[in-house]
């Protein structure tokens, strides 16, 4: 995937299901969904764990199909066995984007994202690309 399409991907999405969200402020999960939220995106926590608990002020869901509302990027942060799954729940609610964690890599996952219509993003973390391509919101 080039910058090009990552950065249209960044500015043209507003609402992050953020799959396998942490409560403990030291996991790269809860970091980069704080970060997301300081830019202007509103992350949508997704972990079985915390499910109906608040995370960051946000309602916390236990999976894709629960969120009442439509999801541009499904950020996964968990390992490449569980993205093949994640990747056929993001297409079931229509995402528009499946976006695997640094270190996630699954073809599998991008396979099913592509015949699903989304565009796939593998082993790139969304916070560490809108700071190299210059988009951050500073305030």
């Amino acid at each position: 995937m080039i910058k090009q399409q990552i950065k249209q991907i960044l500015q043209h999405s507003k609402v992050i299901a953020l799959v396998g969200a942490s409560d403990n402020s030291s996991r790269p999960s809860n970091e980069v969904m704080h970060y997301l939220l300081e830019q202007g995106y509103t992350v949508i926590p997704v972990s079985p764990k915390l499910a109906g608990q608040q995370l960051l002020g946000q309602t916390v869901y236990v999976q894709l199909k629960d969120i009442p509302q439509p999801v541009d990027i499904v950020d996964v942060f968990r390992n490449a066995q569980a993205a093949p799954g994640i990747a056929e729940e993001a297409a079931a609610i229509n995402a528009k984007v499946l976006w695997l964690q640094l270190g996630v890599i699954s073809p599998e996952a991008e396979q099913i994202a592509l015949q699903a219509g989304m565009e796939c993003v593998m082993d790139k973390c969304p916070k560490q690309e809108i700071k190299a391509l210059g988009l951050e919101k500073l305030d």
